[in-house]
């Protein structure tokens, strides 16, 4: 059996936690040169490169981030140990991988009922692109994904997907540019200075679809890749932009935007990825729970 030195992993735990060798080392009263080369032995013995260097500062790889997870878990798990054995109730925990182009205040809701448990997991997420976080989902980096597309055919990992729901999409606009706005909806997106996601998302192809169905044909002023990036434009008046009907309460009380029509043509559907064909955990239970009997009720 290969064994591993615990005290390397630990002195790597604390340098990527702690964001750099210094305040490493004077977290754990070692100096820097002896973090180091704690750190480089455990690269050797695992044969990567854990940091990268840019500029001053030290940055996980990608194999990095991969050791960094495990070696939080293993240290997580020791304090629940010495917790439980000490006759404490130790905090469970979550690992939630996010896909880059859900809506957070979508995952914001989702994630809710697992805040609301008692005692109330450790909820740690992380955002990367799909293919990202499969892999690492295959290396047990997750208990769950949220996604807006379930696994794609033919991929290489493992998954099951879970339906959490589906919702149309809402229209938000400034007050100002509302005022400005002349016919009904969906008439009244002709011509107006819009907000869309880039040309290569779902949710794009699916509202070019039905805007030329409904024959109204929006002047595009920005794409975006990140949900939440359009919102703050659109927030400052610079257009009309879409967004989950389910979170439309939301979007107007945080960006002072109200709304202009709704369409149920396009649907957004979310999707809860994981390695078991039935959620264990019991913060993903719940998450998949209140998602189809709360949140996304017809």
């Amino acid at each position: 059996m290969e064994w591993l030195n615990y005290h390397h992993l630990l002195y790597f735990w604390m340098v990527a936690r702690e964001g750099g060798l210094a305040p490493a080392g004077k977290a754990l009263r070692l100096s820097i040169p002896t973090l180091s080369s704690q750190v480089h032995a455990l690269e050797d013995r695992l044969g990567e490169k854990l940091f990268t260097r840019q500029g001053r500062r030290l940055v996980l790889t990608e194999f990095g981030r991969v050791a960094f997870r495990y070696a939080d878990d293993i240290f997580s798990l020791g304090r629940e140990m010495l917790e439980t054995l000490k006759g404490q109730a130790a905090q469970t925990r979550i690992t939630v991988g996010v896909l880059d182009v859900v809506p957070k205040l979508v995952v914001r809701r989702l994630l809710q009922p697992a805040l609301e448990l008692r005692p109330a997991p450790k909820v740690v997420c992380l955002e990367d692109s799909f293919d990202k976080l499969l892999s690492e989902l295959a290396l047990h980096a997750f208990d769950l994904i949220i996604a807006d597309a379930p696994v794609p055919s033919g991929s290489a990992v493992k998954a099951y997907h879970h339906l959490l729901g589906e919702t149309g999409i809402s229209f938000f606009a400034t007050e100002a540019i509302a005022k400005q706005t002349r016919g009904q909806f969906p008439r009244s997106l002709d011509g107006a200075a819009m907000l869309l996601p880039l040309e290569t998302m779902e949710l794009r192809r699916s509202l070019n679809h039905w805007f030329e169905r409904q024959r109204v044909r929006p002047r595009v002023v920005g794409e975006f890749e990140d949900s939440a990036l359009i919102k703050v434009f659109g927030s400052d008046g610079v257009g009309i932009f879409p967004g989950p009907t389910i979170i439309e309460r939301e979007i107007c009380e945080q960006y002072g935007v109200r709304v202009l029509g709704r369409t149920t043509e396009v649907m957004e559907r979310f999707f809860a990825i994981s390695v078991d064909r039935k959620l264990k955990n019991p913060a993903a239970v719940a998450i998949f729970e209140n998602a189809r009997a709360r949140l996304f009720r017809p």
